[in-house]
């Protein structure tokens, strides 16, 4: 018989119902390692908002740009160039018409007022718009997103990127009050042609303040958000106008305005498009760097003065666009390059190619090519400085160096003849054997003390120049002998630092500027004769891969280079020819540009009895054994006018320069310089 238990009252006791064990719960681990995960997600976005509030300033979009905006001012006043974005001080949104704000609302973020920074609703309505439209259409990022990602993040297409942006928008969303967010937002979002803020946009595009700002300007600004650079109504006003139909549209829905207000918007009057303005040239790339080390950044432009003579500049365009249109392209020319300074190194104008908008490139500066016999002012000037003169006599007859044996241009040699006479005709041997007595390290020293600073070797061949240099290091190092001064450091802007510089002794500089004159007056020079003292050096490389002249008259040193990027050997091309009958017309006009004091011929000891000579003109524009007697008259350009077809450019007064417009494709890369080939014989010029 079964036995129940019973209490002492008689009563069967409660079943024993004992409480289960946390041990027993069915899901232990899986609470345990939520509540883990919902701890460490808390930690890492505490972490994240330190991080933020530690990294992030949250008046960066209020500052103005890192690199000031330059306007550049040539030394007459004449604006040419702008380099760098334009940035103004920051608005504040309260203190705007509401149609200002509004239209910017209404078109990037019409739930602004009402959200958190991030906007669910509006995210699923870009999401759903752009599935029906097949593509892209919407965003779903709010204002403060826009913020976000502008004023604190790079413009990559990333997650990572978009979950910085989400958190960066919350964390402003707590820090600051929506007119804060909105004003930081207009103060620094971009409105295209390089103008940064709402202030300057109005002023870029209007003339006017941002509260000023009518209905229809207001639209058509807010409509240059969604694509700066394409809706900008300088670049295309069609589209800007369509663009600021939708924005009054939007904010028509948005409650704004009115359908009255928005039919009564008539098309707003846009300041023409300052183009030559936001163009550039090889001196504006080339002084930029000058005239950023030289001012902070700042709000709105900076207006720099520079040395620059923008009629020059114009003038040395022209010049260089006209021969190689002509004899340039006859003769396989495709690329020049022209730089005229002062003698204290004040440039003037600066021409780095053909043309500018095809290739930024700058052949003037940035490229190192040999410079053939223009070289052997180095040679000639370490000779005077061991004790040579003019009248001291050199062996212009074959030589051999170890294997080398260098030989003249011609072929024919004259025997002993003066320094004078040897540089008049760019004897190759005579150079040598300068080389030879003074030692390659003497030419090296005379380089460096007037200013080149290009890698330079240290055996004979460095006698013709088959070491590369800059042809602005070049001009400059003869700039040197104008001034009676080295070094010279070419400049771009007045008062700019400069090397200290040591006065040359005059002896040794009267008979330089003696012997440069021989060059011009009766030598290979001939072509670059002016109706002044004129005075320089021909250049010439190996199968005519370059060609130049420098030389100085009136107040200008002007350098000249003509060739190829590619080091395409060029038809018979010498530093006689071409590049000199182009020095002689740019001068011809730009010497009336740079009034001063002109360089004059130094008095010299007497010639001694000139070599042979022939009556063919051999001399003229290219090489030849002997040096022709000096042209008498008045007119002895006469002799080396340009071939038929190819008239002077016209002399016309200039009264600023033709700035290209920017090029629109990325620059291309920059061409090389030929690799120099192995020590042989210069042409002799």
């Amino acid at each position: 018989m079964l036995k129940m238990p019973y209490d002492g009252d008689g009563e069967a006791p409660p079943p024993d119902y004992a409480t289960p064990s946390v041990s027993d719960h069915p899901m232990p681990f899986l609470q345990r390692r939520l509540v883990r995960v919902a701890l460490i997600a808390l930690a890492v976005i505490v972490l994240m908002f330190a991080w933020i509030a530690w990294r992030l300033p949250l008046d960066r979009a209020l500052q103005p740009l890192p690199d000031p905006t330059l306007v550049l001012v040539d030394r007459n006043g004449v604006t040419f160039a702008r380099r760098g974005a334009v940035k103004e001080p920051p608005v504040d949104a309260r203190t705007l018409p509401a149609h200002v704000t509004g239209a910017v609302i209404a078109i990037e973020d019409r739930r602004f007022y009402r959200h958190f920074g991030i906007d669910p609703r509006g995210i699923a309505r870009a999401l759903m718009s752009n599935w029906h439209a097949g593509g892209v259409r919407q965003g779903g990022s709010t204002i403060t997103q826009q913020l976000a990602k502008t004023a604190f993040l790079e413009p990559d297409r990333t997650i990572r990127r978009k979950v910085r942006e989400a958190m960066i928008a919350l964390y402003l969303e707590t820090r600051l009050s929506k007119p804060e967010i909105l004003s930081r937002y207009l103060s620094s979002i971009y409105f295209g042609d390089g103008v940064y803020g709402l202030r300057a946009a109005a002023h870029h595009y209007f003339g006017k303040e941002p509260e000023k700002l009518s209905i229809g300007e207001s639209a058509m600004l807010a409509g240059l958000i969604k694509a700066p650079s394409a809706l900008s109504p300088t670049h295309d006003r069609k589209a800007a106008l369509k663009r600021m139909r939708v924005v009054l549209q939007a904010m028509v829905d948005g409650g704004v305005i009115t359908k009255a207000e928005a039919k009564a918007v008539r098309d707003p009057r846009v300041l023409p498009s300052n183009e030559r303005l936001t163009g550039g040239t090889w001196f504006a790339d080339w002084v930029s760097s000058q005239a950023r080390e030289a001012f902070d950044a700042d709000y709105g432009e900076i207006r720099v003065q520079t040395t620059l003579d923008a009629r020059m500049q114009k003038l040395a365009q022209r010049v260089v666009q006209h021969w190689l249109a002509g004899e340039g392209r006859r003769v396989g020319a495709t690329q020049a390059a022209l730089v005229a300074m002062r003698p204290d190194g004040e440039v003037m104008a600066l021409v780095g190619g053909r043309d500018y908008t095809q290739s930024q490139f700058d052949r003037a500066t940035q490229a190192r090519r040999q410079p053939g016999s223009a070289f052997k002012l180095f040679t000639y000037y370490a000779a005077l400085r061991s004790g040579a003169t003019p009248d001291t006599l050199v062996d212009d007859s074959p030589v051999t160096v170890g294997k080398w044996s260098p030989s003249n241009y011609d072929g024919h040699y004259s025997g002993a003849i003066p320094l004078r006479d040897a540089l008049a005709k760019s004897s190759n041997v005579a150079a040598v054997r300068l080389v030879e007595q003074v030692g390659p390290d003497a030419v090296v020293q005379a380089a460096r003390d007037l200013g080149v600073a290009s890698p330079l070797g240290r055996d004979p061949s460095i006698a013709l120049g088959t070491y590369e240099v800059t042809l602005l290091e070049l001009t400059s190092a003869y700039a040197a002998f104008a001034q009676g001064a080295t070094p010279v450091t070419p400049h771009g802007l007045p008062n700019a630092p400069v090397a200290p510089s040591t006065p040359l002794d005059p002896v040794l500089r009267s008979e330089m500027l003696d012997m440069l004159w021989q060059v011009v007056d009766r030598g290979t020079g001939r072509a670059a004769r002016l109706g002044m003292p004129t005075f320089g050096k021909t250049g010439t490389t190996q199968e005519h891969r370059d060609a130049l002249f420098v030389g100085m008259a009136g107040d200008l040193v002007v350098g000249v280079w003509v060739g190829n990027d590619d080091g395409t050997p060029m038809r018979g091309v010498t530093g006689g020819a071409l590049p000199a009958r182009m020095w002689r017309d740019f001068m011809s006009s730009a010497v009336r540009l740079a009034p001063g004091a002109p360089l004059q011929r130094p008095i010299v000891a007497a010639l001694p009895a000139p070599v042979a000579m022939p009556d063919d003109g051999s001399m003229v524009g290219g090489e030849g054994e002997v040096l022709p007697e000096p042209v008498d008259g008045e007119n002895p350009e006469d002799l080396t006018a340009p071939e038929t077809g190819d008239p002077p450019i016209e002399d016309v007064p200039v009264d600023e320069p033709a700035i290209p417009a920017p090029p629109q494709p990325e620059p291309e890369p920059q061409p090389a310089p030929p690799e120099a080939p192995p020590p042989s014989d210069d042409d002799g010029q």
